[in-house]
């Protein structure tokens, strides 16, 4: 149990119903003295998030086993928001201090959040990727991929010298850990002098063995959890409390901000347009689609209202069932323009947003490709500094030939979200304020029950 620096490190239980500035915490200090972090998450760091765990006392299991009904979901899968624990390791990794997360969650919010894909491993998959089996290609998705046990799905790799038919990436329980997430998690903790095991019972194997890993090179495993864990005997520290408090302990005496998380998403507006035999007339179509697949869902609108500035002729429209289309035939030489309101549906911290679309068919579309990183740096700033989404730019023109097509992908902020300290004598794990322009949560998906070991 000695970490070297015995007299200011105890072992320390039920900090849960506490505030953290009742109780001295050494975690703090292993963190700040920390040459190669390895942070080992379970589904304890993602309760406050609205999603529920397993083995914990409102857990998926423990409420099966109890006969007690399981808990119904407060918003979509996939509009969950990371917790305050998901961002304070990602301002742990921007430091340097945090070296390589290990995640046995398959909710996608460490990918969400801004942890680096090269600096994460998912042993059991992400409910939202899918990869292409013969290029390795991986598509993070705003939807939730439909099928487990690394099943084909609907989509095919976007590369055009490829093409192969996608794979889900969440493991059913008869599959093997893969090992392009396997060999690096298990590098990484043979590397690290802390594994700090947050949210997880370690009782699933082989995952479970990784943090031990480290004991063979001089390295220390620290265990937050709610519940003993049959590792806390290797432990040099077990803290049994809330991830989100024992982590907002360690960030304000670390001295360092909890960054706010902001979400950005993507959609287009495609406009098909063909002319009459006779040439006085064009037929088109208007869609607001998904910038992800061809015929995928855009699960963050709910409704398109089409209305028009120049209302001779033009009948306003509202599309209420994807996917979004609206058929029109309007003179070739007459110029207009519309205007969107897009509705946001639940989870988005927004409700709506209007978008202008001027229409001339007797002109080319202006074609270009703007940085995306650096449009979604200029949105995050402006989101962080207004307190409130919404804020949207293009960030790519297109134009395709045959069927001709002209084609604008769109960024919107859709999520702002600012975390202070946890709530004390919180019921939940490690409740966090919010300010009233964002909401945040989910519910458990049976995919995920069944499959996040």
């Amino acid at each position: 149990m000695s970490l070297g620096y015995a007299e200011k490190l105890s072992y320390i239980e039920d900090v849960g119903n506490v505030g953290m500035t009742e109780h001295f915490d050494p975690s703090h200090v292993l963190l700040e003295k920390s040459k190669h972090l390895v942070v080992f998450t379970g589904a304890g760091i993602s309760t406050s998030c609205g999603i529920p765990d397993f083995r914990g006392p409102k857990g998926i299991w423990t409420l099966q086993r109890e006969g007690k009904a399981l808990p119904e979901a407060s918003l979509p899968f996939h509009r969950a928001v990371p917790s305050l624990t998901h961002m304070a390791l990602v301002e742990l990794e921007k430091a340097g201090i945090l070296k390589f997360v290990i995640s046995q969650n398959v909710d996608g919010l460490h990918l969400r959040s801004g942890i680096p894909r090269e600096k994460l491993s998912e042993l059991h998959g992400n409910s939202f990727m899918e990869t292409c089996p013969s290029c390795g290609a991986e598509y993070f998705r705003d939807f939730e991929v439909e099928t487990i046990g690394l099943k084909e799905t609907s989509r095919r790799c976007s590369d055009e010298k490829c093409g192969t038919r996608l794979k889900d990436t969440v493991l059913d329980w008869e599959d093997a850990l893969p090992p392009k997430e396997m060999d690096p998690a298990e590098k990484h903790c043979k590397q690290a002098d802390i594994v700090l095991c947050l949210g997880t019972s370690l009782q699933i194997t082989p995952a479970c063995n990784l943090p031990l890993k480290a004991l063979r090179g001089g390295g220390k495993v620290v265990i937050v959890n709610l519940q003993k864990t049959p590792k806390d005997k290797n432990a040099a520290l077990v803290i049994h409390g809330f991830s989100d408090k024992v982590i907002a302990g360690v960030m304000e005496h670390l001295n360092m901000q909890i960054p706010p998380f902001i979400r950005i998403d993507l959609f287009q507006i495609i406009v098909v347009h063909a002319m009459s035999n006779d040439k006085k007339f064009v037929n088109w179509t208007l869609q607001v689609a998904s910038v992800h697949a061809q015929k995928a869902a855009l699960p963050f609108i709910k409704s398109v209202e089409v209305s028009f500035l120049d209302t001779e002729g033009f009948k306003p429209a509202i599309l209420e069932e994807q996917p979004f289309r609206l058929k029109r035939r309007t003179a070739y030489n007459k110029a207009f323009e519309m205007v969107l309101n897009l509705n946001f549906g639940d989870g988005c911290g927004c409700s709506s947003l209007e978008v202008d679309v001027p229409i001339d068919f007797t002109s080319s579309t202006d074609c270009f490709n703007f940085d995306k990183d650096v449009i979604f740096q200029k949105l995050r700033d402006k989101a962080i500094n207004e307190s409130k989404c919404g804020q949207n730019a293009v960030i790519e023109r297109k134009t395709i030939l045959t069927p001709r097509s002209d084609i604008t992908t769109y960024a919107v902020v859709t999520n702002v979200v600012h975390y202070s300290k946890p709530v004390p004598n919180s019921l939940t794990n490690g409740d966090h304020k919010k300010r009233k322009d964002s909401l945040t949560g989910t519910g458990s998906s049976r995919k995920r029950s069944k499959v996040s070991k």
